[in-house]
């Protein structure tokens, strides 16, 4: 597989599952309950890094990889966009979701406001991924 397959690959399935979490799992969790919520929101953290976490580095691996081969090629601002684009995902994935997650899981059971917080910010990371789909297409067709 070439690393511009392999990097359209990755954005596909990470655009897909934010895309997913974005307008179904997110919102679901105001229905969990407020007795039973800090263990689900545990186990969310766990089982999705375990999901997440992976894709995300084969992501920015490839990203970089495609930036890193694409520097002084017509393509090499649409691969430095692609990298900055991850730049934001990561960014707020690090400094907004994961501590709000981090929040909601040592509280003692649902807060609706952090929720809402989490939900809200993470349109950051659902159009970010989304911008980065024809940013992979096009870096795929160079």
């Amino acid at each position: 597989m070439t690393l511009p397959v392999l990097h359209l690959a990755a954005t596909l399935f990470m655009t897909g599952v934010i895309a997913f979490v974005q307008v179904v799992h997110y919102p679901l969790m105001a229905m969990v309950g407020r007795d039973g919520y800090r263990e689900y929101q545990e186990t969310h953290m766990r089982r999705t890094t375990w999901v997440v976490l992976p894709a995300m580095a084969l992501e920015l691996g490839a990203a970089l990889g495609l930036a890193a081969t694409r520097l002084g090629t017509p393509d090499a601002a649409l691969a430095l966009a692609g990298v900055a684009l991850l730049g934001v995902i990561w960014i707020s994935t690090v400094g907004v979701q994961a501590p709000l997650h981090g929040r909601l899981a040592s509280g003692s059971g649902f807060d609706p406001t952090l929720h809402r917080r989490l939900v809200r910010s993470n349109w950051i990371r659902t159009a970010a991924w989304g911008a980065r789909v024809p940013v992979a297409i096009l870096l795929l067709q160079g």
